[in-house]
Order: C-alpha cells, then sequence, then structure tokens
C-alpha cells in the first residue's frame, strides 16, 4: 500500500512539473508571440495608413484593414515566437538547475521533451486554425474591402479644395463639387513620363462609368504638353475631352483572386477547376494545399529543435549562445528546405509528399539530439577511441 501511494505521490509531481513547463512555455510564448506581433504589425499599418488617408479614407476603414490583416501577421510571427518562447523559457529552467534535478531524479531527455512536444501541439492547433480558416477568410475579405476602396473612384478623388495624388506623378485638383455631381475648375497634372508633362484645366468635369473603367470627361478646357527636351510647349482648347483614369485606381490588381484566398478543402480536393480558373499549374494549387497542413506540423519541431539542442549543450548559466545559434541555423535550413521543394512540386503535384520533407527532417534532427543527449558518454567514448 505505502508503495502504491509513493508511485501516486510520484506520478502526481510529474504530471505538476509538465503543467508547470507548460504553463511557463505557454506564458513566454503569449509575450513573444505579442512583442513580434506588434512589431511587424505597426511597419505596415503605417504605410497602409499612409496610404489610404492619402487616398481620402477615414480612420475607421484603416482600423477594419489592419484587423483583417492581422490573422496573416499572426500566422507569420509564429514559428519564430514558439521558437524564442521554448529557448527561454528551456534555458531559464536549466540556469535555475529545475532540469538538473529532474534528471537527476531519473528522467530521460525523452520524457524531458514531452512538455515541450505538448507546447508545440498547442501551436500547431493555432496555427491549423489560422491556415485553413482565419487567413484564407481574412485575406478574401481584405481583397474584397481592397476592392471597393478602389473602385469608389469618388472617395479617391472627388475631394473638393485640395491637391490629390491618386499615383506618383499625377496630381488632382477640384475647387467645387456642385449638389448635381458637376465638378467645377477642375485641375489634372500628368507627369508619369520622362520627356513631357502634360496638364489640363476644364471649367467643368464629369464622371462617368463605362465597360473599360472609370472616365472624366472635362469640358471647356485647355491640355497643356510641356517637352522637357527642347523645353516647348503646345496648348490645345478642347470643348470636351475624355481621360481615362482607371490606371489611376488599378483595379484589376485587387480584382485578382489569389491561392491564399481559397479554401483547404477546394485546394486539395478540386485542384484542376481551381488551377483553370486561376489560369496557374496544378502543382501551386496541390503544393499550396499541403504547405498549409506542413507549417502546423513544422510549429511542433521548432521548439524541440530549440529544447534538443539546449540540453544536448549541457546546463551552464554560460556557454549557451552556440547552441541557441546552432539551433537557429538549423531552422533556417528547415525554411530553407521548404522553399526548395515548393518548385518540383510546383511543376510536378505527383511530388506533394515533398512538402512535408522539412518537417520530416526535422523531426529526425529531434531525435538525433535527444538520442545524444540521453547517451552523451557512450558517444564521447566512441569519438575518442
Amino acid at each position: 500500500m505505502s508503495a502504491a501511494k509513493e508511485e501516486l505521490g510520484d506520478s502526481r509531481a510529474v504530471r505538476r512539473f509538465d503543467r508547470y513547463i507548460l504553463s511557463q512555455l505557454l506564458t513566454l510564448f503569449g509575450f513573444f508571440a505579442l512583442v513580434l506581433v506588434s512589431v511587424y504589425w505597426v511597419n505596415r499599418a503605417v504605410v497602409l495608413f499612409d496610404t489610404l488617408i492619402a487616398s481620402g479614407q477615414n480612420v475607421s476603414v484603416f482600423f477594419e484593414l489592419t484587423v483583417l490583416s492581422l490573422p496573416n501577421v499572426i500566422r507569420i510571427v509564429l514559428p519564430v515566437s514558439v521558437f524564442a518562447a521554448a529557448v527561454y523559457a528551456i534555458n531559464r529552467l536549466s540556469s535555475e538547475s529545475e532540469l538538473t534535478v529532474m534528471q537527476a531524479t531519473g528522467f530521460s531527455p525523452w520524457r524531458l521533451a514531452r512538455p515541450v512536444f505538448f507546447f508545440g501541439m498547442i501551436v500547431a492547433v493555432m496555427m491549423s486554425i489560422l491556415t485553413h480558416f482565419l487567413v484564407p477568410a481574412s485575406l478574401s475579405e481584405l481583397t474584397s474591402r481592397q476592392k471597393e476602396i478602389t473602385e469608389n473612384v469618388t472617395a479617391r478623388l472627388l475631394t473638393e479644395g485640395s491637391f490629390l495624388h491618386p499615383t506618383n506623378g499625377v496630381t488632382f485638383y477640384i475647387r467645387e463639387i456642385a449638389p448635381d455631381g458637376v465638378l467645377r475648375d477642375v485641375f489634372l497634372s500628368d507627369q508619369r513620363t520622362d520627356d513631357h508633362t502634360t496638364t489640363y484645366t476644364a471649367e467643368e468635369a464629369y464622371l462617368v462609368q463605362d465597360e473599360s473603367g472609370p472616365k472624366l470627361v472635362m469640358v471647356n478646357g485647355l491640355a497643356q504638353v510641356h517637352t522637357l527636351t527642347n523645353d516647348s510647349l503646345i496648348t490645345t482648347n478642347f470643348s470636351d475631352f475624355s481621360y481615362d483614369i482607371s490606371a489611376l485606381v488599378d483595379i484589376d490588381a485587387t480584382q485578382r483572386l489569389r491561392l491564399e484566398h481559397l479554401s483547404t478543402y477546394r485546394l486539395l480536393f478540386d485542384s484542376h477547376s481551381v488551377a483553370e480558373e486561376l489560369e496557374t499549374k496544378r502543382g501551386w494549387v496541390v503544393y499550396e494545399g499541403n504547405a498549409r497542413i506542413a507549417q502546423a506540423l513544422i510549429v511542433i519541431v521548432f521548439p524541440l529543435v530549440g529544447f534538443a539542442m539546449l540540453l544536448l549543450g549541457g546546463f551552464s548559466r554560460f556557454g549557451v549562445w552556440p547552441q541557441i545559434l546552432i539551433a537557429f541555423v538549423l531552422l533556417v535550413g528547415l525554411e530553407t528546405m521548404k522553399g526548395a521543394v515548393s518548385d518540383p512540386v510546383g511543376d510536378d503535384p505527383n511530388m506533394w509528399p515533398l512538402t512535408y520533407l522539412p518537417a520530416l527532417t526535422g523531426c529526425v534532427l529531434v531525435g538525433l539530439l535527444l538520442q545524444l543527449s540521453a547517451r552523451p558518454i557512450r558517444f564521447r567514448r566512441k569519438a575518442a577511441s
């Protein structure tokens, strides 16, 4: 009976140890993810803010678009966050001799890796939710909203009393917009060519929409062409003139459907029709679907590589940076391998198993590192002999 109670007490202590390490990993993961997402998101938000404000949009549109871009930002920084959290947590536990005590009680490296594996599984579930559901839905909605904003020429160009720059080299000005939609005293300068500048001024103008895109019809105006090579000026009076402004709003760039917008089910089980719809190779469709699954698997490998590498290096208060650097280089190698297998799969969809090669290589690497950590003396003896 006493032996059974002692064994039960040991198992409870082991479970508490697992929960303790797991809580440390999750806490640090939340911190690193928050910091990295904030940095990455702020950098992108500044560019988006300048673009939207220059286009005449309000702040609510800015917040809407930044929220829609957030899932993809989280997906990008998640692997880095999970690796940083694992390395920091394991290094702190080893420096405080907590892992040393557990090893002294008979814990093998494989057993110590269990909470790290559970940690990787939890983050892999998060990554799966992002890659299969949140990111495609948010990117699709983001493209739809950008399309609406781009096609809304009124929001981009119809702002009276302000000089607008809808694209590089173009300046647009309207003195007044009448209640019936007539634009009065219009100024348009086109400096997109190197050899000449064209300036249009008109008493009135109208925005019309046809099959080829939006047009600006100017009435009773003057066109001035300034040739820079010989410094000459040619002026032409016109009673009405149509100017194509579709190039200023770049509608085609936002209307284009991409693989990132589609569901994983369509990518894997309806790849032929998707390839025809997007006019791309079927291999790239298959690769995108399998890459989403592989992303979740590689997230499990990242913390285990950091853990195994620190465990192999020993539990010293100094000298862990070489192990961290080696672990980082190994992960960069796995990411490089992921990019290397994309082209073969893109050319031949039957090569789709190569998509999982980086995750499989990472698992083998973790196994080797943990095996070396479990038998370091035998390894040194073999090396000495």
